[in-house]
């Protein structure tokens, strides 16, 4: 009697940390290297995240990578399965909400290696689902950080420094989607502090 094949094996990858850390860079720096071992890769980008093209993953420098923009979970999972990806690469994950756990669980049943990019803090300071969760449950983590644009420390956090909306930190809408004309990077003894300097992070 034959033994029966074991099932595939996935791999979840986390990348994340505040805005301006790099974490858009490093996302296209590992797909990029996995294309070139040949790797058949996708990378799926928000549709609400329209700073840049949006069949893009675009960083806050100006770097960018091909990308399929989607604008909910159920689209995610229907472009992840129209092929047989080895690697799917999915650009602010936060975008996509709790939901999106179950089907990143889907796919890293498939066998393939996920990686999950995005913000883990909201600009209040809390923590930012579904990254806390992935954060958890991945093989390999990697937080980033910023520079706080005050002291020019390692920056945890990040927070708007435009008007405040009118929703919680957590609503997903267009009010999270901005760059150094909103947002700063801040490091935990000047987060909430109203004092800023002109902004000099790296991009994310």
């Amino acid at each position: 009697m034959h033994a029966s094949a074991a099932p595939p094996v996935g791999r979840l990858e986390v990348i994340t940390g505040p805005m301006f850390s790099g974490k858009s860079e490093e996302l296209m720096r590992r797909v990029r290297r996995a294309r070139i071992a040949g790797v058949n890769a996708l990378v799926i980008s928000h549709s609400l995240d329209t700073r840049a093209e949006l069949s893009a993953v675009t960083s806050h420098i100006g770097v960018n990578i091909p990308a399929i923009p989607v604008g909910n979970v159920s689209d995610l999972a229907a472009a992840a399965a129209a092929e047989d990806f080895d690697l799917i690469a999915i650009d602010e994950a936060q975008f996509f909400g709790p939901d999106l756990v179950p089907v990143v669980d889907d796919l890293l049943a498939t066998g393939a290696t996920v990686i999950v990019e995005g913000l883990c803090v909201t600009f209040d300071g809390a923590p930012f689902e579904p990254l806390p969760t992935f954060m958890a449950l991945a093989e390999d983590v990697t937080k980033l950080t910023a520079v706080c644009t005050i002291c020019g420390r390692d920056a945890v956090f990040h927070e708007r420094i435009a008007a405040q909306p009118t929703g919680a930190a957590t609503d997903i809408d267009a009010s999270h989607v901005g760059g150094l004309d909103t947002y700063v990077a801040r490091c935990r003894e000047h987060f909430g502090q109203p004092a800023a300097t002109s902004p000099g992070a790296d991009g994310s």
